[in-house]
């Protein structure tokens, strides 16, 4: 199926803008959940050994080694031209200038007096970055993910990227990695990569947080090593990808189109949804998908993703953003007239690109922002990746006697209203101490 459906807002009630904006199901395996509980399982019992029987089982690659050797990275490296190799080097130099910018500096407050407050950043310790392949390598997400590590300051930087039919990994994305500092690369994928990032075997190195994108499976590891103490951190909760595009009468409706195609590109689970206020306007953007999507190597993907998609046509662009906000959407692209001006009502999504000339296509790549995002509706309520989630910040305060004896009346009566008498002691024992010390005659 190629047609959008055509709904018009102010036609549906309540349940029934829910379902017109509700994400395609995951197809997800009914047994999803205990068979990743089992490949975890399995992985933290036998470590490498399971390892190599899963990627016999799910990637028909029979593998002995999963390291990426010096002699595979340096092959990689060298199997890219010229144009390759300023690309990969344009994209990570506009990712490291805008993440770069990230960077802050400590807080430090004097709340009262002799009481300081301090809050300062440190690098988690060792990150676990994966970057999925698929039907489509993407070392656009092992420079998204490295950059924002190595300035982070992250020690330990373990990446996994799932092997190729030949049992190499992708050159682009060993390559790219490399070329952020990345050394540590594993040939592996699906659940069993997370598992033995999460908890470590004979040469995956355990790590403190795993970030990256990654298809139901992955996303499942990465919610259940994160639900033990014993496991590691998730980035995010993540679904498939998606783009809403909100456009006016004036908007180019080829323009359109191809950033609803671009997203569809990604897989048969993507959704494409465009909002407008011209009826007209709809009908040219379906011309020009149809017109596309002959012309496309991955049309049947992308017809499978467009079974997904949909318009919305709405009465005004206040009402365009109220649904958009609505959606949450992990992109959404604004082409209206003077775009700039709607950005303070637009308050749910993962990334917003404004105006007829900002594709969706330049985050993915080179822009500099991330395209680790969150998606599924998690725009409501989480962030795109940043350097922030490589560092845990910590806060610090330092107080004079003069500070702690004015703040004793504070914490001697909340201590009190809750019943921790050990709490008000920690204070007027120590004010006690120095006056008695005050009060020793000198030897």
């Amino acid at each position: 199926m190629t047609k959008l459906s055509v709904s018009r807002w102010s036609d549906l009630d309540e349940p029934g803008r829910t379902a017109l904006l509700a994400r395609p199901a995951v197809r997800a395996a009914p047994d999803m959940a205990p068979t990743v509980a089992r490949i975890i399982a399995s992985v933290r019992t036998d470590g490498n050994a399971a390892l190599r029987q899963l990627t016999r089982e799910l990637d028909q690659v029979d593998l002995t080694d999963f390291i990426v050797s010096e002699d595979e990275a340096e092959a990689a490296m060298a199997s890219l031209d010229t144009a390759q190799w300023q690309a990969i080097d344009a994209a990570i130099a506009n990712v490291e200038r805008f993440h770069a910018a990230q960077l802050s500096e400590p807080v430090r407050v004097e709340t009262a007096r002799g009481v300081v407050c301090e809050r300062i950043a440190r690098p988690i310790g060792a990150v676990g970055l994966y970057v999925p392949a698929g039907s489509a390598p993407l070392p656009s997400t092992a420079i998204m993910l490295s950059v924002p590590a190595r300035l982070a300051g992250c020690p330990v930087r373990v990446m996994c990227t799932p092997p190729r039919p030949d049992g190499l990994a992708d050159p682009a994305v060993v390559a790219a990695a490399r070329a952020c500092g990345v050394r540590d690369i594993f040939k592996l994928g699906g659940a069993q990569a997370v598992a033995a990032m999460a908890y470590g075997t004979e040469t995956v190195p355990k790590t403190d947080k795993i970030f990256g994108p990654g298809n139901a499976w992955v996303t499942a590891a990465k919610q259940a090593v994160a639900g033990d103490a014993a496991g590691a951190a998730l980035d995010m909760p993540a679904g498939p990808s998606e783009v809403m595009v909100v456009a006016d009468a004036d908007a180019n409706p080829r323009f359109v189109a191809l950033d609803l195609l671009s997203q569809c590109e990604h897989g048969p689970d993507s959704q494409c949804v465009l909002v407008t206020t011209s009826d007209a306007l709809a009908a040219s953007v379906q011309t020009e998908i149809e017109r596309a999507l002959s012309a496309l190597p991955r049309r049947e993907i992308i017809g499978q993703a467009l079974a997904h998609g949909r318009t919305i046509v709405v009465a005004d662009l206040d009402e365009a953003l109220a649904v958009a906000n609505r959606y949450a959407p992990e992109h959404l692209i604004i082409q209206v007239k003077n775009p700039r001006q709607y950005i303070d009502k637009i308050d749910n999504a993962g990334s917003v690109f404004l105006g007829d000339w900002t594709p969706e296509s330049v985050g993915d790549y080179c822009s500099g922002t991330n395209h680790v995002l969150p998606t599924y509706g998690y725009a409501r309520n989480y962030s795109g990746l940043s350097v922030a989630d490589f560092q845990k910040q910590m806060t610090v305060q330092e107080l004079t006697y003069q500070g702690l004896d004015g703040l004793a009346p504070t914490v001697t009566t909340l201590a009190a209203m809750e019943g921790l008498d050990a709490h008000a002691q920690a204070v007027t024992v120590r004010l006690a101490t120095e006056l008695a010390t005050e009060k020793e005659p000198a030897a």
